[in-house]
C-alpha cells in the first residue's frame, strides 16, 4: 500500500480567468473580486503562460480550454492533434497522409462524403482541413464529393453559419470539386451526453434524406435565422438536386470521411454510421470510415493521424499511488477534467471518482449567469469532508462559459459569483489543513478587445498556493500550465517522472 497525503490536496481550475493590463473587454479586472483579492495579497503566487509554444500550439494562438486541461494534466507541453494537422497542412505531409491517399483512390470512381463541424472556431474542426481534404480528393480523382456540415453557434458567434455555408461554396467552386448535401445543428449532431434521439435524427438525415428539404443551403441557414432558430439549434437541413431528389444520402460502398480534429462531439455519430447494429442491420449502408483522429480507442476505426505516444500522466501517477482523486465540474467541462485531464483518454482510473453536474442550457448563459457554480461548489466541499486525505480537481467554468456568449456585463457578474465559490472553497480548504492550487486553463475573460471568440495571447494564467504552513515560501516566474499539474504532484510527494517536462513551481 502506498502512501497517501496526511491533508486534502486541491486543485481549482476558474476556466476563463486570466491576468491582463488591458482594460476593454476584461471581466475579471471589471467585477468585485474579494476572495480572489485576498488570495494575492496573502498567498504566494506567480503568473502561467498559455499561448504558443508553451502550450503546444503555433506562436501567437492562446490555448483554449481543453489545451488547457490536457497541459495541466500532462505535466508536459502537449502537441495537439489539431498543431499536427495544421503543420501537416502548411508543410504539405498532410497530401501524402497513406490513409487518406488510399481511401480517396479506392473512392475515385465511387462518392466520397466529408463531415464535420463548419467552423474556424479551432476547438473541434478547423476549416482549412475541410479544404485540404477536398483538394487532395481532386488531385486523386474523386469525382462526387459531397459535405454534410454541422453548424457552430457556440465556438464561434451565433447566426454567423450562413457566413460559413458561403465561405465553403465559394471554395467549393474554386478547387472544382464538392457539394454541400446537408446540413444540422451541432446540438443534434454532436451530442456527447448520450442522448441517441438525437443522433439518430442526423443518421436519418445522412442515409435517408430525413429533414427539412431545400435546393439552396444558403437560404435555408438564413431561413432558420428568420424562425429564430440559431446556428447549433438547427434541424436537419437535406439539399436537393431536384424535386424530390437529394443531392447524396451516405449508401453502401462509400466513403466517409470524418473531419472534426477532437473525439467527444463526433463518437456517437461515428458509432452510428460504423458500428453494426443486429436490430437493423438493414437500415445501416455498408461504408469505408476514416476518421481524421482516434475518436473511439475501443472500436477498430481507420484512423489518418493517430495519437502521439503518450506518457504517464497526473491522472496515472495518482492512481498508481492509490490517492483517491476527485473530478467535480458540470456537464459543460467534464470532459475537460476527466478525459482531456487524463491525456486524451477515456480510461478511468482505480482510484478515480467523477462527480458531474447536469450542464447548464444556452438560455441559462444569459439569465443565470452564476450557472451550476454553486451546485457545484456544494458537492467540492463535501467531497472534501469525505475523504482528508484526497486529491480534488474542481472545475468552476461559469465565467468562461457566459463568456462565450458576448455579454460583457453578464460576464463580469460570473465572475463575481465565482468569486464567491472559490471563497468558500477555499476556507473549506483551510480549516481541513489542505493546501489548494488556484489556477485557470484559459484567458477568453480578458479578451482585451472584447470580442469573446479571441483569446488574448498575451494573457496569462494565475497561479496562486494557498497553504497557512508556506504563506512566505517564493514561487518561479516563467512558468507554464505544464507546471501546475508537477506541482501538485510534488506537493502530494509524488517524484515527478522524466518525461514530465513541468517542473514544481515552489522555490524551495
Amino acid at each position: 500500500m502506498h502512501s497517501v497525503p496526511n491533508r486534502p490536496i486541491v486543485l481549482v481550475i476558474l476556466d476563463g480567468w486570466g491576468v491582463s493590463s488591458a482594460a476593454q473587454g476584461n471581466a475579471v479586472s471589471h467585477a468585485s473580486t474579494p476572495y480572489f483579492d485576498e488570495l494575492c495579497s496573502r498567498y504566494p503566487s506567480t503568473e502561467l503562460s498559455a499561448s504558443g509554444a508553451s502550450v503546444g500550439l503555433p506562436d501567437g494562438v492562446a490555448a483554449g480550454s481543453e489545451i488547457g486541461h490536457m497541459n495541466i494534466g500532462a505535466g508536459r507541453v502537449v502537441r495537439t492533434d489539431a498543431a499536427r494537422i495544421s503543420e501537416a497542412i502548411a508543410g504539405g505531409e498532410f497530401f501524402e497522409n497513406e490513409i487518406l491517399k488510399t481511401a480517396f483512390a479506392n473512392a475515385a470512381n465511387g462518392r466520397v462524403h466529408l463531415i464535420g463541424l463548419l467552423s474556424d472556431g479551432d476547438v473541434h474542426s478547423s476549416p482549412e482541413t475541410l479544404y485540404a481534404l477536398l483538394r487532395m480528393a481532386k488531385r486523386m480523382g474523386v469525382k462526387n464529393a459531397f459535405v454534410h456540415g454541422i453548424l457552430d453557434g457556440r465556438d464561434v458567434p451565433p447566426r454567423t453559419a450562413d457566413i460559413y455555408v458561403e465561405a465553403l461554396e465559394i471554395k467549393m467552386a474554386d478547387i472544382g470539386l464538392g457539394k454541400i448535401a446537408s446540413l444540422c445543428g451541432r446540438f443534434l449532431a454532436m451530442d456527447s451526453d448520450n442522448n441517441w434521439e438525437r443522433t439518430a435524427r442526423v443518421f436519418t438525415m445522412l442515409t435517408l434524406a430525413d429533414g427539412e428539404r431545400s435546393f439552396d443551403a444558403l437560404t435555408a441557414v438564413r431561413s432558420s435565422f428568420l424562425r429564430g432558430i440559431s446556428d447549433e439549434f438547427i434541424a436537419p437541413i437535406v439539399i436537393e438536386q431536384a424535386p424530390d431528389v437529394p443531392v447524396a444520402t451516405i449508401s453502401d460502398g462509400d466513403l466517409v470521411i470524418f473531419f472534426n480534429h477532437r473525439a467527444d462531439g463526433m463518437r456517437q455519430l461515428v458509432r452510428s454510421l460504423t458500428v453494426p447494429d443486429a436490430a437493423s442491420s438493414a437500415a445501416k449502408p455498408v461504408i469505408d470510415a476514416v476518421c481524421l483522429t482516434a475518436y473511439d480507442a475501443g472500436r477498430d476505426l481507420t484512423v489518418a493521424f493517430p495519437a502521439d505516444a503518450g506518457g504517464r500522466t497526473v491522472a496515472s501517477m495518482l492512481d498508481d499511488r492509490q490517492i483517491n482523486n476527485y473530478r467535480i465540474t458540470d456537464g459543460d467541462r467534464f470532459a475537460h477534467v476527466t478525459n482531456f485531464f487524463n491525456g486524451a483518454t477515456d480510461a478511468i482510473g482505480a482510484y478515480e471518482f467523477r462527480v458531474k453536474l447536469p450542464a447548464a442550457s444556452s438560455a441559462d448563459r444569459e439569465s443565470e449567469p452564476e450557472l451550476t457554480s454553486f451546485k457545484t461548489t456544494d458537492k467540492a466541499l463535501r467531497a472534501i469532508e469525505s475523504d482528508p486525505n484526497g486529491v480534488f480537481i474542481i472545475n468552476l467554468p461559469a465565467a468562461a462559459l457566459v463568456a462565450e456568449t458576448g455579454d460583457f456585463a453578464r460576464t463580469v457578474e460570473a465572475v463575481q459569483y465565482v468569486d464567491t465559490c472559490l471563497g468558500g472553497i477555499v476556507e473549506k480548504v483551510r480549516d481541513a489543513g489542505g493546501v489548494a492550487i488556484v489556477t485557470s486553463s484559459h484567458a477568453n475573460c480578458v479578451a482585451g478587445n472584447g470580442e469573446r471568440t479571441t483569446i488574448d495571447p498575451d494573457a496569462k494564467l494565475p497561479f496562486h498556493l494557498v497553504d497557512e504552513g508556506s504563506r512566505y515560501l517564493k514561487l518561479r516566474s516563467g512558468g507554464s500550465l505544464q507546471d501546475v499539474g508537477s506541482t501538485l504532484l510534488a506537493l502530494a510527494g509524488i517524484e515527478i517522472p522524466d518525461e514530465m517536462t513541468g517542473r514544481d513551481l515552489r522555490i524551495t
